[in-house]
């Protein structure tokens, strides 16, 4: 089975490549050097030429903060670029799955967001997020728009490391403890996507549309921090003292963030066969990971 993977260098397409290939699956990774997703004409040839019975886009302008500076870039590469891979795998015949974020939400709710919870994004990054949800629930009927959380891993810049760093570098962290979210191991959201490609080779029903994948368990970012660290420090020297907890107030940044971002996973539990596994559990593995290669 032939995957066509976009942002194969990120966290999570690296984890897909990789992973993919040692499952036996034929992986066509591309990174924005190899194709640039807001082109819809090389995207459409692309596509056509892959070979490809699947589409997996982990391609996106993540930079939050950034993306309130440059909205322009956020909306091309998180809205026209999934329009355009969904338009070409429509022409194509080939289905598609999206992943989204937890900032499509404006973290209002007192629970869990359940897929069919009304999206109100807060930040630039969230709404080109939203948009490009729906950019592709116009124009590909068969999709899986696949929405994560707090996504870590050993690559690429992310929560984890730099906590792993500044630890190293300060006797004191300040790290904000009021907002929550469901952390999630860039590993096993690759083993989830591929868990659905085998569905979708072997022809099984599959329920199109939207669904959350994260973690298992709630975390503020200070929670996260502590488990990091403490993990972190059976492996490395630590120069850090005290982990302080502030509000979200005493750490103002350019984009808003929401205070609820944990996300209701029991859909693709209940359609999939697919369980979560505890964060803490698989940020014990990637922090070996990190320190054994």
């Amino acid at each position: 089975m032939r995957i066509m993977v976009t942002g194969a260098h990120g966290q999570v397409g690296w984890e897909l490549s990789k992973r993919g290939k040692r499952k036996g699956f034929d992986i066509l990774g591309l990174d924005r050097a190899t194709l640039d997703i807001t082109d819809q004409s090389v995207v459409k040839r692309r596509v056509e030429k892959s070979e490809a019975v699947l589409v997996v886009n982990g391609a996106a302008y993540t930079a939050v903060d950034q993306a309130e500076s440059e909205p322009e870039l956020a909306f091309a590469a998180n809205r026209d670029g999934p329009a355009n891979l969904a338009s070409a795998c429509a022409e194509a015949g080939i289905p598609l799955i999206h992943l989204s974020t937890d900032f499509v939400f404006d973290g209002e709710k007192k629970g869990p967001y359940l897929e069919s919870d009304q999206v109100s994004p807060l930040n630039v990054y969230g709404k080109s997020k939203a948009a490009g949800e729906t950019a592709v629930r116009e124009r590909l009927a068969e999709h899986i728009i696949l929405r994560t959380s707090w996504v870590y891993s050993e690559r690429g810049g992310n929560f984890v490391k730099s906590m792993i760093r500044l630890g190293r570098e300060r006797d004191v962290i300040r790290v904000v403890a009021d907002q929550y979210g469901c952390p999630t191991y860039a590993a096993d959201l690759a083993d989830t996507i591929l868990i659905i490609a085998v569905q979708i080779q072997d022809n099984r029903e599959i329920a199109w549309g939207t669904y959350h994948y994260c973690g298992k368990g709630v975390a503020s970012w200070h929670g996260l921090a502590l488990e990091t660290l403490s993990l972190a420090k059976q492996y490395t020297s630590l120069k850090v003292k005290t982990i302080e907890a502030i509000g979200t107030a005493d750490y103002p940044t350019p984009a808003k963030r929401p205070l609820n971002s944990v996300l209701d996973c029991s859909l693709m539990e209940k359609t999939f066969d697919i369980h979560q596994k505890p964060w803490q559990q698989s940020l014990a593995r990637m922090i070996k990971r990190m320190f054994s290669v």
